[in-house]
């Protein structure tokens, strides 16, 4: 039985090979007029849609389209609870089988990593207290006792205003120690620097492509002393972005949106609202409590700046019940806000502060902050026990300048890099699976 390393770099698309070498040699070194079309050891592939992480993932890990695994976003609405959540961790969301299930499998930073079959595995996992304080910390499976021998994993670059490169190399350098002392079949780790900067800037500065490449090479060592075969991933690639939609604010103008003010700022209320959106990026889920609505809300949504096309779920692939009855799809240079306030004074508290579990929907706003001023202000109410709100988060939105969701041009889209003798590489996610079963099986 061979052996397989899967480094997932978040972001990485043919454009950006020629700033990484270590992973450019791995590719065959394309030239550059061969790069939106692939080659022997690399080939742009599809993403299902939403392309975002963990719907990608798990159709990576399945080999199943949304509709089959039902993780049709980074957060969706449930409807018997009537919450909205996101950034959900436990592997029994994906509904089917992963490709490491029954192999020895070490699990670094996928999602889906709560209580999943792999044999070693560490992931992000806070501590919280009564008080609502939280204590960063990573859940760590590996036995390889790794915050004692890395150090404390670096929380606030792994998402935040302080967001960078720490996280990945940290996750890199804890990749090559559990591969190295515990040879798994499998290992998967994953590396997330090339989604911050390219979020935040519209240009992809070659500087953030050449320190995750060295990241890579960290894992590439310790992939060659146990004789691993290597395979690179992305999941999507992102393309500047500048024109925030706020879908909420048109359900709520129409009348369909309710909201409930209170001490802490006005909070959407799912369940009593004829019609609202879990906005994931460039596509959103538009939920429909009112079936009489449903034609009315697409027809209102069709006609707004901004948005491409608006569907039913079949359309594309996310005919589940986890699904919006619509699905609304950005302009490439348009990305969705959750925004449902129309005044920035009545925004719920949560708004202005990172918390990806409250939100109902995504903020990458988040990686932006008011002022360091303010901040230092914040950590010193903490510092000195007082209660405080981390509240440093902006409300601007024409802040970002990058986004992903849709299917991009080839060049700037999600990649596969692996040996392809043999197994022939796959233009899909959804054969993602198959072929990394092959590789295991050398056949």
């Amino acid at each position: 039985m061979d052996r397989v390393c899967v480094i997932n770099v978040v972001g990485l698309t043919a454009r950006l090979l020629a700033d990484a070498p270590a992973i450019r040699s791995l590719a065959g070194n394309p030239s550059r007029d061969a790069l939106a079309a692939g080659g022997k050891n690399f080939m742009p592939w599809t993403s299902p849609l939403p392309a975002v992480t963990c719907t990608s993932q798990a159709t990576m890990l399945t080999g199943l389209a949304p509709r089959d695994h039902g993780v049709v976003g980074n957060g969706w609405y449930y409807r018997e609870t009537q919450e909205i959540r996101f950034w959900q961790q436990a592997r029994s969301l994906v509904q089917g089988p992963a490709f490491y299930d029954g192999f020895e499998t070490a699990k670094m930073f996928w999602w889906f990593n709560q209580s999943s079959t792999a044999r070693y595995s560490c992931t992000p996992k806070p501590h919280y207290g009564c008080d609502g304080s939280k204590v960063f910390d990573v859940l760590d499976h590996t036995e390889c006792d790794l915050t004692a021998r890395h150090g404390a994993f670096p929380f606030f670059t792994f998402w935040g205003p302080g967001a960078g490169l720490p996280c990945s190399r940290w996750i890199a350098e804890a990749t090559a120690t559990v591969m190295r002392e515990k040879q798994p079949q499998i290992a998967l780790a994953y590396l997330p620097h090339l989604d911050y900067d390219f979020q935040r800037f519209p240009d992809h500065d070659p500087a953030r492509v050449a320190e995750v490449d060295q990241c890579v090479q960290t894992i590439l060592s310790a992939a060659d002393d146990i004789g691993a075969q290597v395979v690179i991933v992305s999941e999507y690639g992102l393309v500047p972005a500048n024109r925030p939609i706020h879908i909420n604010r048109i359900l709520r103008q129409a009348g369909w949106l309710s909201v409930r003010n209170g001490p802490f700022g006005e909070v959407l209320m799912p369940g009593e609202s004829k019609a609202f959106a879990v906005a994931d990026h460039q596509l959103a889920h538009v939920y429909v409590n009112d079936p009489g609505s449903v034609a009315a809300v697409r027809r209102e949504l069709e006609s707004a700046p901004g948005i491409d096309g608006v569907f039913e779920p079949g359309e594309l692939e996310l005919d589940h019940p986890r699904s919006g009855e619509l699905i609304a799809l950005a302009d490439r240079d348009a990305w969705f806000t959750y925004y449902y306030w129309n005044d920035d004074a009545l925004a719920p508290d949560f708004a202005r502060t990172v918390d990806i579990h409250r939100k109902p929907g995504y903020d990458p706003c988040e990686l932006f902050m008011t002022s360091k001023a303010r901040m230092a202000g914040r950590l010193l109410q903490k510092k000195l026990g007082m209660r405080y709100k981390m509240d440093v988060i902006p409300l601007d939105a024409t802040l970002v300048r990058g986004s992903h969701g849709l299917h991009p041009d080839p060049i700037d889209g999600p990649i596969v890099i692996g040996p392809s003798d043999k197994h022939p590489l796959p233009a899909d996610m959804r054969g993602f699976a198959d072929y990394v079963r092959s590789l295991l099986r050398g056949r």
